[in-house]
């Protein structure tokens, strides 16, 4: 595409605004897997642990260092040696759809975290009190220690999001399309510096959404 036979209006529409909705694409996606998955983890770290509902110190370990491990890898890195489980899963390796691959796998261990540092500021007496009442392992879970840590995790979830959508501007720039490719190939390659800050603007904006509704939800939870 050459970008002299196109007005700035013009570009912003064909590249910035599909990329736009492709990284929020895979933003909403992977922001959505990592909870999950997150939250199945962070439940099994918090309930295996000395004391927990379900103490088993040898899971807890292997799911500590799993967790520990895949947080040290900086994602470009993460990325690249996780090539071969990306082409596992979706049968290849470039594009939005395989960049999901390596960001819910990133992302899921700083969930994990989440869940399990809210989930210990859950007061004990009030499991103890649940406990004593005969509530079930899967009540306690829910009714009380999801249901206690509630802005906890909101607030968490948040710098998890804001930290997600870095990871899919990145992703963007090695393939997967987005507005981290659209500002690499378009912006910084063709030296046209509108663009690039065009995407940067959109980058902060997005960035003040998120917080201000995390901020919004949080205050709504308190």
């Amino acid at each position: 595409m050459i970008l002299k036979n196109y007005t700035f209006a013009q570009i912003f529409s064909l590249l910035i605004v599909p990329a736009f909705f492709a990284t929020l694409r895979m933003l909403t996606i992977s922001a959505i897997m990592s909870t999950i998955l997150g939250f199945a983890l962070g439940v099994i770290l918090t309930i295996t642990e000395k004391g927990g509902l379900c103490e088993n110190r040898v899971l807890n370990r292997v799911l500590d260092f799993l967790v520990n491990t895949i947080r040290s890898f900086p994602f470009i890195i993460l990325m690249i040696s996780i090539i071969p489980l990306t082409r596992f899963i979706v049968g290849k390796s470039i594009g939005e759809v395989a960049a999901l691959v390596p960001l819910t796998v990133a992302c899921t261990p700083f969930m994990a975290r989440i869940f399990q540092n809210s989930f210990k500021e859950v007061d004990p007496a009030l499991i103890e009190a649940a406990q004593s009442f005969g509530a079930t392992k899967t009540q306690i879970v829910f009714r009380v220690m999801l249901k206690e840590s509630v802005p906890s995790i909101i607030s968490g979830l948040c710098l998890a999001i804001i930290n997600l959508l870095g990871c899919t501007t990145m992703a963007g720039a090695v393939g997967a399309g987005g507005l981290g490719a659209t500002a690499l190939t378009y912006g910084y390659q063709n030296f046209n510096q509108r663009i690039m800050y065009s995407i940067c603007a959109i980058l902060v904006i997005l960035v003040a959404i998120i917080q201000y509704f995390g901020d919004w939800i949080y205050r709504k939870m308190k």
